[in-house]
């Protein structure tokens, strides 16, 4: 087996050559799942040998907005930082019970950002969260069909004068999503922050999204633990987490059928 640098990149660069092929024209069997909120999102578990390992039906939409093989870490907004989120593990439990389908991640996650800058036209830093995930989602929506949203964020908003305009920005935020991506029942699950924070007010009107929202769900981060900085899912529980957002998801999408 060849195991040189050369070889492995050629490796990639086929599997993406053939990934190319089989999207052109849009391809209804590419699902696609778009990734949006803060850290835990993105990703900030520590990378480990699982993390590199490919599996040619799930692809990731690079930040050059190309599919690549998805490997940890996914995200890209903050390269220091960045490590294992829920995404990969979300998609192996989406693909366990469906071999003719393959599914496109499109990270879009921002480490730090409050839900305040989720809205059309707001500034975050240099990056723009909601419009960027805008742009990258129908740019993949050009080549497979969108499947759901899945949403973690709350850490930035974890305290009481904030949570308590939580609910009323979450709405608008699924509103804005499903009419600027003219999918009105599209699912939209949301998880809660780790209860290892010092604080717990976010995770009670987290809670309330689906006596609010229809097509909505919450997955609990009960029983997750930290990577030591009560903040940041370690790679175990992100891994776990993204599991539960497949079993809400597939949950959801047997409702719409």
């Amino acid at each position: 087996m060849c195991k040189s640098v050369y070889c492995i990149i050629f490796f990639f660069l086929v599997s993406a050559n053939s990934v190319f092929a089989q999207l052109s024209g849009g391809d209804k069997n590419l699902h696609l799942y778009l990734l949006i909120g803060q850290s835990n999102m993105a990703g900030r578990g520590v990378v480990d040998a699982e993390s590199k390992e490919v599996n040619p039906r799930i692809l990731m939409l690079d930040s050059l907005g190309q599919w690549v093989p998805a490997t940890d870490p996914m995200h890209f907004d903050n390269l220091k930082l960045v490590g294992v989120g829920p995404g990969i593990a979300f998609a192996k439990e989406m693909l366990a019970n469906n071999s003719n389908i393959k599914i496109g991640l499109i990270p879009c996650a921002w480490g730090g950002s409050p839900i305040k800058v989720w809205r059309p036209g707001a500034k975050y830093f240099k990056a723009r969260p909601y419009d960027d995930a805008i742009t990258r989602t129908k740019l993949a929506m050009s080549q497979g069909v969108l499947k759901g949203i899945l949403w973690h964020q709350g850490e930035s908003d974890n305290d009481s004068l904030k949570s308590s305009r939580y609910m009323a920005s979450i709405e608008q935020l699924i509103q804005h999503l499903r009419e600027d991506l003219g999918m009105p029942k599209i699912p939209f699950i949301a998880g809660e922050i780790g209860y290892f924070n010092k604080r717990d007010f976010i995770n009670p009107v987290i809670n309330q999204l689906p006596n609010k929202v229809n097509q909505t769900a919450v997955v609990s981060a009960v029983g997750l633990t930290d990577k030591g900085d009560r903040l940041h899912f370690d790679t175990p529980s992100a891994r776990e987490l993204g599991k539960r957002y497949a079993i809400a998801m597939n949950q959801l999408q047997k409702i719409q059928r």
